[in-house]
């Protein structure tokens, strides 16, 4: 029998999307976890279908959730690194699962 999610307030697949639903949130967050910390330019290179505007909106929408956290050096140029918090962290499994689907789907429609 298949189940059926009630997704009402509360609901703990609503929670989580609330933090992972931006376009690019999930592939961003997953970077960053293989890489522990990342500059822009570096996300940059690692997402070059994704313009600067849409990755700066996407970054600052996690750094506000508290997902990811930013530090800004004062050099020129400015160096700017993206790194996980504690919350952020415990999205390693869900991005992680994420990731172990995306590879068997791949392979099962090769």
């Amino acid at each position: 029998m298949k189940e059926i999610y009630d997704c009402d307030l509360g609901c703990p697949v609503q929670n989580t999307l609330q933090f992972i639903s931006g376009k690019w949130k999930s592939v961003i967050l997953y970077h960053i976890f293989k890489n522990d910390v990342l500059r822009f330019s570096e996300l940059q290179a690692k997402l070059p279908y994704v313009s600067k505007r849409m990755l700066a909106k996407q970054l600052s929408e996690l750094e506000a959730d508290g997902i990811l956290d930013k530090r800004v050096y004062p050099v020129i140029p400015v160096k700017t690194e993206y790194r996980v918090t504690k919350l952020g962290s415990s999205l390693y499994p869900v991005i992680e699962a994420m990731a172990i689907w995306g590879t068997h789907y791949t392979q099962m429609v090769k």
